[in-house]
């Protein structure tokens, strides 16, 4: 089925089957309009853009090689466990110097991590599930799959609203078309919501099994999630079925799960670390003598620790 659809796509949009392609990431067959070398243009062309407007790198050489460090060995068994063939990516990794609470990633392997949430984590292990995370968005391509499914959705929609304009006025298809025109269009775009709240899912359980094969204790994965949910207490969101992201809590439940039965054994055993003392040595004592950070909040983007990791498709698809 999920290939058949593949298909259909492909015809509808008159795209080249080729956008058919195992996702290295899952190994699911997904449909991609774009290619990778437009990934890797994005983030050559977007990456420095993207590191200036939020706040420029942290000034700190040893914090940043220790980001560096993390990013490139997650992104190192990313690779190794990849379905599919993924070509070489101008990957990066940057501690920005803002003190909002927020990750994301660009397609083409740029990722980033706010100097404000860095200095909330505890440990390693949390600092490779937040990384892990970003690393999984890219090697799954979410970025390039949102904008597939964004256009695909307006193509359609804008077929059937030429289909009912061109319709006899007093047809059935007039009649239940101006009705149901508006409210496909409502619908639909609340379904593309579900699709963003399952790439962060999905890119939660990647991070979970890139930093378990490095040795880290993949509840750092929660952990990240419980802070971001105390960060979060008492502000005000929309519901879940109306955000791109899922709560903090629908993720610790579901990274609970993974605690439970995929990562069952990691559970207590000495062979998977938080590394806090590193992280205290390498990150957060580097910080602690640093100037504060940059406000940034006037960007909008990375207010909300609820909504981390938001900005690399929204923007995207504003540019």
């Amino acid at each position: 089925m999920r290939s058949f659809i593949c298909v259909l796509v492909a015809v509808v949009l008159g795209a080249a089957l080729p956008g058919c392609s195992k996702n290295p990431a899952t190994g699911k067959t997904s449909f991609t309009l774009q290619s990778w070398e437009w990934e890797r243009s994005i983030a050559l062309e977007a990456g420095p853009q993207f590191t200036d407007e939020f706040g420029g790198a942290t000034p700190d050489s040893t914090a940043q090689a220790y980001v560096h460090e993390i990013g490139e060995n997650l992104t190192r068994v990313a690779l190794e466990q990849a379905y599919a063939e993924v070509p070489e990516l101008p990957w990066d990794y940057t501690l920005l110097d803002s003190e909002v609470l927020n990750a994301f990633a660009l397609p083409g392997g740029k990722v980033y991590i706010s100097r404000g949430l860095a200095v909330k984590l505890e440990n390693e292990a949390q600092l490779a599930g937040v990384l892990g995370h970003e690393v999984g968005h890219v090697m799954a391509r979410h970025g390039n799959q949102r904008i597939t499914k964004q256009l695909g959705f307006n193509l359609a929609l804008a077929g059937l609203a030429v289909g009912v304009g061109l319709s006899d006025e007093n047809s059935s298809v007039r009649q239940i078309g101006q009705f149901a025109v508006p409210a496909l269009a409502v619908g639909g775009n609340v379904v593309l919501l579900s699709y963003g709240r399952d790439e962060e899912m999905e890119a939660d359980a990647l991070g979970m099994q890139y930093m378990s094969s490095l040795g880290y204790d993949p509840s750092g994965q929660r952990q990240v999630m419980e802070i971001l949910g105390r960060e979060t207490a008492g502000s005000s969101r929309p519901p879940e079925w109306l955000s791109t992201h899922p709560t903090s809590e629908t993720r610790i439940r579901r990274i609970n799960d993974l605690l439970r039965d995929k990562y069952s054994h990691t559970q207590g055993s000495p062979e998977f670390v938080l590394g806090a003392d590193a992280y205290e040595r390498r990150m957060l004592s580097r910080l602690r003598a640093l100037p504060p950070a940059k406000q940034q909040i006037e960007q909008g983007l990375l207010e909300h620790p609820e909504q981390w990791c938001a900005v690399c498709r929204e923007e995207l698809a504003a540019r």
